[in-house]
């Protein structure tokens, strides 16, 4: 280790680039792996860092030969076997920051801050000092107060492996601040359920709603589950409609019809709507807000539309026209204009002058093979699906096709050649179902899509 400091505080080392030798960078860091030593003092083991395909790996203190302002660098040789925690380990920061501890002197409670490493001997870094916040007692002054910060000897408190209670976020976040959703859900994921339900509970609606839709299954269920029913609500609100109806129908039938009765009226009528439909048809895949202007809208306010930032790349590729109302169910659909050709036509002329017709649309009913096929065909990232009074219902992209014909694990599997030999077995099961007639599913059709994260 011989370009580090003397200290090195954990937190910030969270979402420091890692280079090999030859300056190439392999990662990122993600959090620092102790455990509690014979001597009794917590040790530093190693790094988890994420490497290209969000993959978490560990790479040992033993590997990393600097740690410096701004970076890490290691011997180059990093163990691609995904990172798996082990019992007598802890992560640093997803476990010990926000940690309440007491201090030895009886001066009362604090919340661990930041945790700082220190070389030992032989090679060894240990956890010796702690960063941390005094608790002040509610009620105490007439304003809410934060309390003093110190730095203080690990052994002036009692001991951080013992969490004895309840515990906040506020400075894991403030060390993951960034990340986008799919990252911060393989965080989660990757934590202690306790502890991954503390975490979820303190991120805003809309933020837990984008988490959740990355997040495997049962870690979707396990955190409803755990929320509050008005909170849960809200959350299933901020939700794609496809992904909040794939959710409510893992919930126990109970607990999703008494969140649809809190929701708002107008969003719980759009994810009963897509509820109604069978998994791996087109109605069971789309979303029920695409992009929809009426034929006189003009290029600039669709340009204007499909620049969101909210809104996903395969939804921004196209805007469907359509008569007035312009919400699904809409008045009869007209055509598609691709994002190529508004960029192409002069900001005034309407959206309706530029309508390829040659989209053919998909009914809600069309199994998975023929909307991929379909998609395939055309070369395209997105298609409308209408009804049987050509009213567009909702669109198909791509990503949610993916989502279907991968197999459930696809983000565990160590090997990329299982990945495609379990899309084959998906795929044979897709067409083997396809000769089969199918039936509109009544009431709370089973609708589920792979959880789009890791591990």
């Amino acid at each position: 280790m011989s370009s580090s400091p003397s200290r090195v505080f954990a937190a910030r080392l969270a979402g420091l680039p890692v280079f090999d030798p030859a300056g190439d960078q392999v990662g990122r860091v993600r959090d620092v792996v102790v455990v509690m030593a014979a001597t009794g003092r917590m040790r530093a083991v190693g790094v988890v860092v994420e490497v290209p395909g969000r993959r978490r790996v560990f790479l040992p203190m033993t590997r990393v030969t600097a740690m410096e302002p701004g970076q890490v660098v290691s011997t180059g040789l990093v163990n691609m076997r995904r990172f798996v925690q082990r019992g007598s380990e802890t992560l640093v920061v997803a476990e010990l920051l926000d940690r309440q501890v007491d201090m030895l002197d009886g001066s009362g409670q604090v919340t661990v801050e930041d945790v700082g490493l220190e070389p030992g001997r032989g090679g060894e870094w240990l956890v010796r000092r702690l960063y941390v916040r005094r608790v002040v007692p509610r009620g105490r002054g007439p304003l809410r107060r934060r309390g003093e910060t110190l730095l203080v000897d690990v052994d002036e408190t009692s001991s951080l492996t013992q969490h004895a209670g309840p515990q906040g976020a506020a400075n894991l976040l403030a060390a993951f601040e960034g990340l986008k959703a799919p990252d911060l859900a393989e965080v989660l994921h990757g934590m202690r359920p306790t502890r991954r339900l503390e975490v979820a509970s303190a991120l805003e609606d809309e933020k837990l709603a984008d988490v959740l839709e990355e997040l495997p299954e049962d870690d979707q269920v396990e955190i409803m589950n755990a929320l509050q029913s008005d909170r849960a609500a809200d959350v299933l609100e901020a939700m794609e409609p496809d992904d909040a109806a794939d959710l409510l129908s893992d919930l126990e039938p109970g607990t999703a019809a008494l969140l649809l009765d809190i929701m708002d009226p107008d969003d719980a009528q759009q994810v009963r709507r897509l509820l109604a439909y069978e998994e791996d048809t087109a109605g069971g895949l789309m979303t029920s807000e695409p992009v929809v202007l009426s034929p006189e809208a003009t290029v600039a306010e669709a340009l204007a539309l499909v620049r969101r930032a909210e809104l996903a790349p395969a939804m921004a590729a196209a805007v469907f026209v359509c008569r007035p109302p312009l919400e699904a169910p809409t008045g009869r659909f007209l055509g598609v204009v691709h994002i190529q050709r508004l960029l192409r036509e002069p900001p005034h002329s309407a959206v309706g002058s530029a309508l390829d017709r040659a989209v053919e649309p998909l009914r809600p009913d069309a199994k998975l093979l023929t909307v991929s096929r379909h998609l395939a065909t055309y070369n395209l990232v997105s298609a409308p699906v209408v009804d049987t009074d050509h009213r567009l219902v909702g669109v198909v992209t791509v990503d949610d096709v993916l989502d279907h014909l991968l197999p459930d694990d696809w983000r565990e599997q160590e090997d990329p050649a299982a990945v495609v030999t379990g899309m084959a077995r998906r795929q044979a099961a897709v067409t083997a179902g396809a000769a089969q007639a199918g039936a509109t599913a009544e009431g709370m059709a089973t609708h589920r899509r792979p959880g789009g994260g890791p591990r």
